[in-house]
């Protein structure tokens, strides 16, 4: 006797309508975008005499994002150019709150944020203003994983906040393998490396010494995304298979480069990414043509 015998046409109904509604979820997991921003810095242009420039860009970036209507919009660390500044603070927070409420809004520390060598205090007055400075959030197919990268570029002053995180983060990678998380991304502030994993030390990048171990880490874990800032220009870069991205800043640019910011499609098979200049951010959130920059 066939299925459709034995449920009858009722059941053949709802058989149909529970699949589509599985099919719908699944998709709704696995296919969205979100923004990534990075160092809009209020401050950096006049060396902290005031923000006007930096007020304009961070307007026009979340004017797009609410036109955009991302799942969620992360903003990869140096907020502002002066750690701890109130006026630049408030500016960022005042405009951030624009943004719709639909869309949810992740922050990143960064260096301008903590200090280049964070200390207890500069790590508390950073968690009174924003929140945590490391933790993981969840939205659809994708497994945020937040670091304070300034702990690990220069923990001199903290290192007891290192190996907390650290410990917190081999936790996080060990919960993911049974989360159901399709994407696992990293998101932090200093990139690993811009082009090579092997690369030397720099401003730039983070320290050989915790770059190998955390890499390694990662691989284990099945990270394939790791986004950063810091670079205020656009790099890229691979270690086997995890993919090192560096977006340009939406505040002050360095070495020629434009401020923008960068659209990320999740879908079942992986991430899309490219960055957008500000005078080139597409009116419609489409994929169509959107090669990796």
């Amino acid at each position: 006797m066939s299925r459709s015998g034995v449920l009858g046409g009722a059941g053949v109904a709802l058989v149909w309508a529970a699949l589509a509604f599985a099919q719908a979820q699944r998709e709704g997991n696995d296919r969205f975008f979100f923004v990534q921003m990075a160092d809009p810095q209020f401050g950096m242009f006049t060396k902290d005499r005031d923000f006007v420039q930096e007020t304009a860009n961070y307007e026009f970036a979340v004017a797009n994002v609410n036109r955009l209507a991302p799942r969620f919009v992360i903003v990869c660390g140096d907020l502002v150019n002066k750690p701890g500044d109130a006026a630049q603070i408030a500016e960022y927070r005042r405009i951030t709150a624009r943004i719709d409420p639909s869309i949810h809004v992740y922050h990143v520390a960064g260096n301008h944020d903590v200090g280049n060598e964070p200390t207890p205090e500069s790590l508390a007055l950073y968690r009174e203003q924003f929140g945590p400075d490391y933790y993981s959030f969840r939205e659809g197919s994708v497994l945020g994983i937040v670091l304070n990268s300034s702990l690990i570029h220069s923990p001199q002053k903290a290192p007891a906040e290192l190996v907390k995180q650290t410990e917190w983060l081999a936790a996080e990678l060990e919960k993911a393998k049974t989360s159901g998380a399709r994407h696992v991304v990293v998101f932090q502030h200093h990139p690993f490396f811009l082009e090579r994993s092997e690369e030397p030390d720099q401003y730039f990048n983070i320290p050989l010494a915790r770059r190998k171990p955390l890499l390694e880490m990662f691989r284990k874990s099945g990270v394939r995304l790791i986004m950063a800032g810091h670079y205020h220009r656009n790099a890229q870069g691979r270690d086997e298979e995890i993919e090192m991205v560096t977006t340009g800043p939406v505040g002050m640019p360095l070495g020629g480069a434009k401020s923008g910011l960068r659209l990320v499609w999740v879908r079942e098979d992986g991430l899309k990414h490219q960055y957008y200049e500000f005078g080139a951010v597409p009116n419609q959130r489409s994929e169509a043509g959107s090669s990796r920059q």
